[in-house]
């Protein structure tokens, strides 16, 4: 089931002109000069990438026969990078709950039944790709559910749309309703029968996706461990430690274990591309085995405030060289903005001790989650040969941020209203494989 997207290939050069923002470095490690900011950029496009990156006057005389579109005093960036989502939960987000397992029983689980029906699956899909390129996002690494179709639907319909995306079935074997409970076997089996039809078919990648280990069997995660061994270069995505009463679960489920990691380390779940959603109440081991392992974590900020998980050590682990991506874990995260993903990021920062720049907040959901899911080399900065993912970003969407922003000393003073009050009102434009997208309601 190949996508279907004619691409930018045949579409003359293109040159956007406004403010440009990129990064050259981590500026967890190298600070806020780790960002390049041009006042007065422009962006070169050809064929579905970024040809160049400078300064508008050079870059209009050194191509005088591209095409130009001005953006003005807008913000052209790489497009937001959303490194953990569950696009299946797309129509139950905001919905009133307790604790995770309750949350699961009585919103997600039922939900994700319907996923069985092709139809819905390909309705919703459509509809969650639709929201997040509503709020500059051009690249998700989603779950899907138990049924194989889930992410065809999926899939599908980002091939059509050229999006760069990744989606995995999600296998529970246990503990889940019987509707939604599947077997090592049928794992392993369907997983692989995704990875050959999907992985690597355009712009799309599949990911092994055990939901977590309360759900899944010893045998089932072994048999993932056996799969990802025969697939290295898929990604393998899963959650870890994200509330205190599922570690405990986790712990009487797997009494031999020295801690959650270990579950999945022992079935060859962890490695330098596996991706671990949320890590909130990580020991000391569990915190040096993933840096050591180059292992990555998902970052969930409004999850975690929303169904009350608890704050996230980001100056702990991302100072600890440990890969972190933001994501908007929809829909257990209240938000598919990315805007107020940085927002909700920023602030449990701020319960922990620790006030992080706004150029921390954009690297991590743009070049630093591109990182965390092994796309950096195609995603994630605006620099020549890059894929051309990009959002268009208005600095002054409204009243309150437009008059925040006209006091602004440097950029980061402009941008900051931006990430706190911004909204889908603010995404003045996006590209997507080097071509501008119609975005939904505009």
């Amino acid at each position: 089931m190949p996508p279907v997207h004619d691409g930018a290939d045949a579409m003359p050069d293109r040159l956007l002109l406004g403010q440009t923002l990129t990064f050259a470095g981590d500026p967890f490690a190298e600070g806020p000069g780790a960002a390049r900011h041009e006042r007065q950029g422009a962006v070169l496009v050809s064929a579905g990438r970024i040809a160049a990156v400078g300064p508008a006057g050079a870059l209009r005389s050194a191509h005088p026969v591209a095409e130009t579109v001005d953006y003005g005093t807008a913000l052209i960036s790489a497009g937001f990078v959303d490194s953990h989502a569950h696009y299946p939960q797309t129509a139950i987000i905001a919905s009133w709950g307790k604790r995770l397992i309750d949350w699961l029983n009585l919103y997600t689980f039922p939900e994700e039944m319907r996923f069985a029906d092709p139809a819905y699956a390909a309705a919703v899909a459509a509809r969650h790709l639709d929201l997040l390129t509503a709020h500059g996002t051009t690249t998700v690494c989603t779950y899907a559910t138990i049924h194989p179709g889930s992410v065809d639907a999926y899939l599908a319909e980002a091939g059509r749309r050229g999006m760069r995306v990744v989606a995995g079935r999600t296998a529970m074997d246990r503990n889940a309703p019987a509707g939604l409970t599947d077997s090592a076997r049928a794992a392993h089996d369907e997983t692989e029968a995704l990875i050959a039809r999907w992985h690597g078919c355009g712009r799309l990648g599949v990911a092994i996706t055990p939901r977590f280990a309360p759900t899944s069997s010893p045998g089932q995660l072994d048999a993932l461990g056996a799969l990802w061994a025969a697939h290295p270069d898929c990604l393998m995505q899963t959650h870890l430690a994200e509330q205190t009463d599922e570690v405990a679960w986790v712990a009487r489920l797997f009494p031999g274990a020295r801690d959650y990691l270990d579950v999945y380390e022992a079935a060859g779940l962890l490695g330098p591309r596996a991706v671990f959603g949320h890590c909130i109440h990580l020991t000391s081991r569990e915190r040096a085995r993933l840096s050591e392992a180059g292992a990555s974590v998902a970052h969930c900020p409004t999850s975690n405030s929303f169904i009350g998980s608890g704050l996230f050590d980001l100056a702990g682990l991302a100072g600890g060289r440990v890969r972190v991506g933001l994501a908007t874990d929809t829909g257990g995260g209240s938000s598919f903005s990315m805007l107020r993903t940085m927002a909700a990021a920023y602030e449990i920062a701020q319960l922990r001790g620790h006030a992080v720049h706004p150029s921390q907040l954009w690297w991590l959901a743009t070049a630093g989650a591109a990182r965390a899911l092994h796309l950096d080399d195609r995603i994630g900065r605006l620099a020549p040969g890059m894929e051309a993912d990009l959002v268009v970003l208005d600095l002054a969407s409204t009243p309150a941020i437009a008059q925040r922003a006209a006091r602004a000393g440097d950029l980061w003073e402009a941008l900051f209203p931006t990430i706190m009050m911004g909204d889908d009102r603010a995404v003045r434009a996006v590209w997507v494989d080097g071509a501008p997208v119609a975005l939904p309601g505009r």
